[in-house]
């Protein structure tokens, strides 16, 4: 069973982290509860608020936080205050080491971006944050054709809704082709013919 960790904040983007969550949850309970079990966390366990309001409350502060097999970094306007977090970037960091894949989502890219990630590497982001991105990652390669680049171990979906593609790409490559089409059946969601790298 892998573990997923979303990483949340304040001003997070309620679809960067909600899309993803569905889908490894949908694809977790219509295999028994036997692929995925899905948490979040925050630098404490204080609730935080959506960009629009809504409140979420944590299951983990992140020094509490279980092993993470899959890191799920959301974007939204917080992540502006989490590329100035020293105490939380390096967490971020470590569990980037310590994980077998960490994915951004929208904005959430800035992240992998001031932590060095991205140098060399093609990325997908939020087409209203490329500069900041780039900015922060020069020597990165922004890909605008793309919904998600999957580098292997980093993998950065482009806005908000690309996320929930990228998260059905992942559930893809780990458990194949037929539980990823009974998830998105489940959900009813049909999957944008954008092109992704996998």
């Amino acid at each position: 069973m892998k573990k997923v960790g979303i990483l949340l904040f304040d001003d997070i983007e309620l679809l960067d982290f909600a899309g993803p969550y569905e889908v490894f949850a949908v694809a977790d309970e219509l295999n028994d509860h036997t692929l995925f079990d899905v948490f979040t966390l925050s630098e404490t366990s204080q609730e935080v608020r959506t960009v629009h309001g809504l409140r979420v409350q944590p299951d983990y502060a992140i020094d509490r936080s279980p092993h993470i097999d899959i890191l799920v970094i959301p974007g939204g306007d917080g992540t502006k205050a989490v590329i100035k977090n020293k105490a939380l970037l390096d967490w971020i960091r470590d569990a980037y080491d310590k994980s077998a894949i960490t994915f951004s989502v929208c904005s959430g890219a800035r992240i992998p971006a001031i932590l060095g990630l991205l140098t060399g590497m093609e990325f997908a982001t939020h087409h209203a944050v490329v500069e900041d991105v780039t900015a922060l990652a020069p020597d990165g390669i922004y890909r605008k054709d793309r919904r998600f680049v999957d580098n292997g171990r980093l993998m950065t979906a482009a806005g908000i809704s690309a996320g929930i593609d990228l998260a059905l790409h992942i559930v893809e490559k780990l458990y194949g082709a037929s539980v990823k089409e009974q998830t998105m059946q489940y959900m009813e969601y049909i999957q944008n013919k954008a092109k992704g790298k996998g």
